[in-house]
């Protein structure tokens, strides 16, 4: 396949918003895709090389380079040569990989120029692989949708099944099966602005502490133990006193969800990073569990003794899970009757957060496990915090945001009364905000450069974020997590935004 095909299907994706169309343009590009293609153009309609980061910014990135007349390059071309760049370490590979990078450049097209350029800098974001992508897919090779998304969810990866539909066709999706030892992507929750609304919307459910840590699918089979993440990346090997845990519940093959996190002496989560910086260390994996333990806490059971749970609902399968898992390792949940009990469910929250957890997650107790999915049956509940900070850059956009300043660089206050850097956003931006604020921050811009702009520090933008983490990437050596943007305060001043200290002082236990 030609990567100026794939390039034209991605802008077009990006450019509409309406499902049936996506839809149609993505079972175009599957007919047309060969089986060996996948592998890459699953990744490049995500927006993710497959080689992960390769070591090209924009520094290189803006050096022009005259573009070819037509398309010759193919995805397969483009994936090897990136696989080439990849491999460049030692003495000048600094060069070697502005030139290879230039050899790729000139063999683009104009268009391929910007897909390419975005891809490599992480701007293609159009959300082609949604459930938009499945029913394409099975739109392409005639298999019924319900099967194609159920195969998804068990191979934990739309990749592999593509391939297998596209080289096998329907009778391929039978391989799928939920198996021990082959882990499936999560189910995930929707959000809810309070508890009283997600009670509301669910009625008699389950309300349950949402864990501020790592998410982690147990599996075991007899005395095999492999643990996955979220992105089913297994580290097994990283967690020892987890696999030491599940060997030593009762079952000899089940699939588990639960999460991992690390507490301190008094028994209250330490901070998010300590936690992932944890499951992330991959050396000296014994020192760290002394130093840094962590525990799994269960929330649900997939599979048990060979029986597959997910078409059950919530409450026998957590029945099946209370009778392998003792209470201390299962997470802390009330039940409650519907709207009435709200209350009580508020009061859970509360708890929760004084227990140091970051919100609760308000389960209906009928619905099954939609693994890969956001099922409208859980709803997660947190407190959502907000500051106003300063714009001190932003870069241009790519995708359909070119020609658009779009990631933002976001400053609060310190005492000497200039602004340290928290991170960057470009989450949250509609259209018409992205166009209004690329003309008002063109007015204040005061330097040009080839990824954007520097601004006049005045413009106060409202930021919603998750949490804080340690950084050292940054002045005040912290930065947000999933900042988004929630509005511009024009009736602010600079001099009105929060300050560096402040923040600090609302987050405690990830101060610097």
């Amino acid at each position: 396949m030609l990567l100026a095909r794939l390039a034209q299907v991605s802008r077009e994706v990006a450019g509409t918003s309406a499902r049936s169309r996506k839809t149609a343009l993505l079972a175009e590009l599957f007919r047309e895709a060969e089986a060996a293609d996948v592998p890459v153009v699953i990744p490049y309609l995500a927006g993710r090389l497959p080689q992960g980061r390769i070591g090209v910014g924009w520094k290189v990135l803006s050096r022009p380079v005259a573009p070819a007349d037509e398309p010759t390059l193919t995805v397969r071309d483009v994936d090897a040569r990136l696989t080439a760049l990849a491999s460049v370490t030692g003495t000048g590979s600094q060069a070697e990989r502005a030139r290879l990078i230039g050899e790729l450049m000139g063999a683009a097209t104009e268009d391929e120029q910007r897909f390419l350029t975005g891809l490599l800098t992480g701007e293609v974001r159009q959300g082609a692989l949604d459930a938009a992508a499945v029913e394409g897919l099975a739109a392409a090779t005639e298999a019924p949708s319900a099967d194609v998304r159920r195969a998804v969810m068990l191979a934990g990866s739309l990749q592999a099944v593509a391939e297998a539909l596209l080289a096998d066709g329907p009778g391929a999706l039978s391989r799928f099966r939920l198996t021990v030892g082959r882990p499936v992507l999560p189910m995930l929750a929707h959000s809810a602005s309070s508890v009283a609304e997600a009670v509301g919307k669910l009625g008699t459910c389950a309300v349950e502490e949402k864990l501020d840590g790592i998410r982690v699918q147990v599996h075991r089979d007899g005395g095999t133990v492999r643990l996955y993440t979220r992105t089913l990346d297994d580290i097994t090997d990283r967690l020892p006193e987890v696999t030491e845990a599940a060997l030593a519940l009762p079952g000899e093959r089940f699939i588990l969800d639960g999460e991992v996190l690390s507490l301190d002496g008094s028994g209250r989560p330490r901070s998010f990073q300590e936690t992932a910086g944890r499951v992330g260390s991959r050396t000296d994996v014994a020192t760290a569990s002394r130093t840094v333990p962590v525990s799994a806490v269960f929330f649900d059971a997939l599979s048990v003794d060979g029986h597959d749970l997910l078409d059950l609902p919530l409450t026998d399968r957590h029945a099946e899970l209370a009778r392998l898992v003792p209470e201390p390792e299962r997470v802390r949940r009330t039940l409650v009757g519907g709207p009435e009990d709200t209350p009580a469910a508020e009061e859970f929250l509360a708890e929760t957060l004084r227990r140091g957890h970051e919100g609760v997650v308000v389960k209906g107790l009928d619905a099954g496990y939609s693994a890969g999915r956001r099922g409208a049956s859980w709803l997660k509940v947190k407190p959502v915090h907000t500051l106003d900070l300063v714009v001190l850059a932003a870069e241009w956009g790519h995708g359909r945001r070119t020609g658009r300043l779009s990631n933002l660089h976001l400053g609060a206050r310190t005492a000497d009364g200039s602004f340290a850097m928290l991170g960057k956003t470009f989450k949250g931006l509609t259209d018409a905000l992205l166009a209004w604020q690329t003309e008002r921050l063109g007015r204040l811009a005061v330097e040009e450069h080839p990824w954007g702009v520097t601004v006049r520090p005045e413009l106060v933008v409202e930021i919603a974020y998750d949490g804080l983490q340690r950084s050292t990437r940054y002045p005040a050596g912290v930065t947000l997590r999933f900042a988004r943007v929630v509005r511009y305060r024009e009736d602010k001043r600079a001099e009105d935004a929060d300050t560096v200290d402040t923040l600090l002082a609302t987050h405690p236990g990830v101060a610097p």
